[in-house]
């Protein structure tokens, strides 16, 4: 996961230690000593570097020129892991900003002052506005009436899937859910959502294929009200933003139904195209978040770094595995951290599904 994104920043790390060392004039024997030994991954040396106390003899200051080709170099990196042009450049700022001007001194730790810069640049990128779904579910329990979420995307992103695992997330929270199948267009896509509700334990209302898709998620969420149930989940059809026609259906499932809540499901294997797949949603029926599959075969991982700062909407939960509660919320922290190396989670192949 995120495999060569974490490759790219920890080379940076390690390049940008060593330029600092060199211009404080350290010594460097005993690392190059322990870096010889053979069978030593990259990740191991770049550990060793860290553990082993290496001291600069004066105090000197950060400048430019000190970072500027690596950082050119780690710009074309980044572009080959998929992150965003845009995001790139804005992170390659954020690392500057936060190394230039910064004073070494001989106690210093400079692999972990460097890490700690390309961490915190990371964290600028991650820090849009956060949604919180739980708390709009109670705030619309107050007021007696159902959160409505609408799910849209391209086909094959597993937005169908998607739905019924944020179900069985809520249902675990303890509230009460009905799922809408309003994706009349494709083959099986009602059976398909019908066997998830089966298997959660969730109501699912539906019409005849080809259905009026605005009329099914409509009826769901009167069906809601009527049964004080606190949340609809709507499924959508998947459809590409250059069908004209299937987005005016879309511009009219949101007109109709008011949604609390329309939520994007992008493929983080598609990289770059998810970001423009999500802007092209956003201008069309405007989208208030993301959720990301297929998160745990991601090697690259520059959607996951890119998708909430090119569109500037957040990233709401990622899709890690097969399983139901293979869903987990999107936090800044635990991304960096898995990023680089310092967080692990289990990832399921197994399907229940």
């Amino acid at each position: 996961m995120f495999g060569k994104l974490k490759e790219k920043l920890f080379n940076a790390v390690s390049k940008i230690s060593e330029k600092i060392y060199k211009k404080g004039e350290e010594s460097e024997e005993e690392i190059k000593k322990e870096e010889k030994k053979e069978n030593i991954s990259f990740f191991d040396k770049f550990k060793i570097t860290r553990e082993i106390k290496r001291v600069i003899k004066k105090e000197i200051v950060i400048v430019e020129e000190d970072i500027e080709d690596i950082l050119e170099e780690l710009r074309i990196e980044l572009l080959e892991a998929d992150v965003a042009y845009d995001v790139v450049e804005k992170l390659i700022e954020n690392i500057k900003n936060e190394l230039i001007g910064k004073k070494i001194t001989p106690e210093d730790n400079i692999e972990e002052i460097t890490l700690m810069a390309i961490k915190n640049a990371i964290k600028n990128i991650l820090s849009q506005k956060k949604i919180d779904i739980y708390k709009i579910i109670e705030e619309n329990r107050k007021k007696g009436k159902p959160t409505v979420i609408v799910f849209v995307g391209i086909n094959g992103t597993g937005k169908t899937t998607t739905i019924a695992k944020l179900a069985y997330k809520l249902k675990n929270k303890g509230y009460s859910v009905v799922l809408a199948a309003g994706d009349t267009f494709r083959a099986g896509a009602i059976e398909q959502l019908e066997k998830h509700g089966k298997n959660i334990g969730v109501r699912v209302i539906k019409h005849k294929h080809g259905a009026d898709a605005a009329a099914v998620i409509y009826d769901a969420i009167e069906h809601a009200k009527a049964k004080k149930i606190d949340v609809v989940l709507a499924d959508t059809a998947g459809r590409q933003a250059t069908n004209i026609n299937l987005m005016d259906e879309m511009k009219k499932i949101v007109r109709v139904t008011k949604p609390d809540l329309v939520i994007f499901v992008g493929d983080a294997l598609t990289g770059n195209d998810a970001i423009y797949q999500a802007e092209e949603f956003d201008k069309a029926v405007g989208i208030d978040g993301v959720i990301l599959t297929k998160v745990d075969a991601d090697a690259k991982g520059g959607a996951a770094l890119s998708i909430g700062y090119a569109i500037g909407k957040p990233i709401l939960f990622l899709g890690v595995g097969q399983r139901y509660e293979d869903l987990i919320e999107f936090d800044p922290e635990w991304f960096v951290k898995k990023l680089f190396g310092e967080e692990e989670i289990r990832f399921s192949t197994e399907r229940e599904f």
